[in-house]
């Protein structure tokens, strides 16, 4: 069957495609992609054992400003 994933899909909502592609060049960069390094962040934050923040990457300048 097409399109069927093994994990239910998150989506989230107000990023911009530059921050989207940033990330996904930073995710490459640690050997992962999107998800893996977003698990990883989101197992961080609730105190899971052993999980460890993803590492940071080196600043870049946004290309697009945050809506405030």
């Amino acid at each position: 069957m097409a399109n069927v994933h093994k994990h239910k899909q998150r989506v989230l909502r107000g990023i911009d495609d530059d921050l989207a592609e940033a990330f996904d060049a930073y995710a490459r960069q640690l050997g992962g992609d999107r998800s893996s390094v977003t698990r990883q962040l989101w197992e961080w934050c609730l105190g899971l054992p052993g999980a460890e923040l993803p590492e940071q990457a080196e600043p870049v300048e946004p290309t697009a400003q945050p809506d405030a």
